[in-house]
């Protein structure tokens, strides 16, 4: 099938800046009007809705942390913080970095010191919000994710917290990219935590913004289902927060999975269609072609499943799928960048979605959705007459 580019249906923008131009359409056509069908061969985004580990956007929004040695004006994008990034030297840019992050921490200690003296209550430890920010779209966040970053000190962020989302934060506070990607993490998990601890003992509000929701369950390697970030790290992070006596507040997000089913108009479980839906991880454990695990009973022909992470990994994947018994025809849907202005998606069947998607050339981040609600998404455009029969048999059997 072919492949299909999101045209945005909304023109999201902040009540404390000028509107932009003319506000897209929100009559009932535009709402419900198909994805603008284009050949494989159609032109693809390229400019990314998220932060990419050295976009120019990343080092216009970290650039106090790069002030130089003497004082002088911070970097430019295209600096030495830059190349280190582009080069994979994490550590000559986290040297860079110490020198501003550690004038904070003594500026934030300082405060809170003449908080205790003044006996105002400003002597106390700060607090960690962990925000879910969803898969992209800033108009999906709560009111609650937003209070929280207009009020935070410093902001943590990952890669997949998309730019209009990180538009929100307050021109007071600093934001600090600790994202990672294929072959490069910015910073270890370990890091991470000591600078959450670091700023919070120092009295700052801190939010780590993570992509999708924080804590989610889902289905590890070891066949356990665990509340984790959909592979983040945010269990961690709150556990190691807590032992260290840091008030720690999460803030849920919406997942991935729901909010690009419902930009789909994919119902993730329907009646007489699919009675269970199930979250997985596409993604291998050391970075190989094989998905860290599929259960037998993974490919039940009435659960929707949801591949997280799942692109590089797909051609293992599908076969995977239908060996252990799921129809060849199951519809499925694989989508880049879901819910932001670039998203694309590749309606297909199981058997033809490992080619459909490498002539698409999707990208990271992607998500799989298999199964027969796929069929009941109003951008299905081929599916077949036999799923609506079925569909139509069930619910007539369910009212015998």
């Amino acid at each position: 099938m072919a492949l299909a580019v999101r045209t945005p249906r909304f023109q999201p923008r902040r009540a404390s800046i000028p509107a932009p131009g003319p506000p897209a359409s929100t009559s009932l056509a535009a709402a419900t009007a198909r994805p603008r069908r284009a050949g494989a061969g159609a032109v693809r985004a390229s400019a990314s809705p998220f932060t990419e580990a050295t976009s120019a956007s990343r080092y216009r929004r970290d650039a106090w942390s790069y002030a130089a040695a003497d004082g002088g004006p911070a970097p430019s994008p295209s600096s030495n913080a830059a190349a280190a990034a582009a080069g994979g030297r994490r550590d000559d840019e986290i040297a860079m970095q110490l020198p501003e992050l550690r004038r904070l921490l003594d500026a934030l200690r300082a405060s809170r010191g003449r908080g205790a003296e003044a006996g105002g209550g400003g002597g106390g430890p700060g607090r960690v919000a962990l925000v879910g920010t969803g898969p992209g779209d800033p108009e999906l966040l709560t009111l609650k994710a937003v209070r929280a970053i207009e009020a935070a000190h410093l902001v943590l962020y990952d890669r997949l917290v998309s730019n209009d989302v990180l538009d929100l934060v307050g021109d007071g506070a600093r934001l600090l990219y600790v994202g990672k990607t294929a072959g490069y993490h910015s910073r270890t998990q370990e890091e991470i935590h000591e600078l959450l601890l670091s700023f919070a003992e120092a009295g700052a509000n801190v939010v780590r913004l993570k992509g999708g929701d924080p804590l989610v369950m889902v289905m590890t390697s070891d066949r356990k289902l665990k509340p984790i970030t959909v592979f983040g790290r945010g269990g961690e992070e709150m556990d190691f927060l807590q032992q260290q006596g840091i008030r720690v507040e999460v803030i849920p997000g919406i997942t991935s999975a729901s909010g690009i089913a419902a930009e789909l108009g994919i119902p993730l479980t329907h009646r007489g269609v699919a009675t269970s839906v199930r979250f997985l991880t596409g993604h291998s454990r050391n970075g190989g072609t094989d998905p860290l695990y599929v259960a037998g009973n993974a490919a039940d022909p009435d659960t929707t499943l949801v591949v997280y992470m799942g692109l590089s990994t797909l051609p293992s994947l599908a076969p995977k799928l239908m060996k252990h018994g799921l129809p060849p025809d199951t519809p499925a849907v694989a989508v880049e960048r879901g819910t932001t202005p670039q998203q694309r998606l590749v309606f297909s069947l199981l058997k033809d979605l490992v080619d459909e998607v490498k002539s698409a050339d999707l990208v990271s981040p992607t998500l799989l959705i298999i199964g027969k609600v796929v069929a009941l998404s109003p951008f299905w455009v081929e599916s077949s007459e036999h799923v609506a029969l079925n569909i139509e048999k069930s619910y007539a059997n369910e009212a015998r």
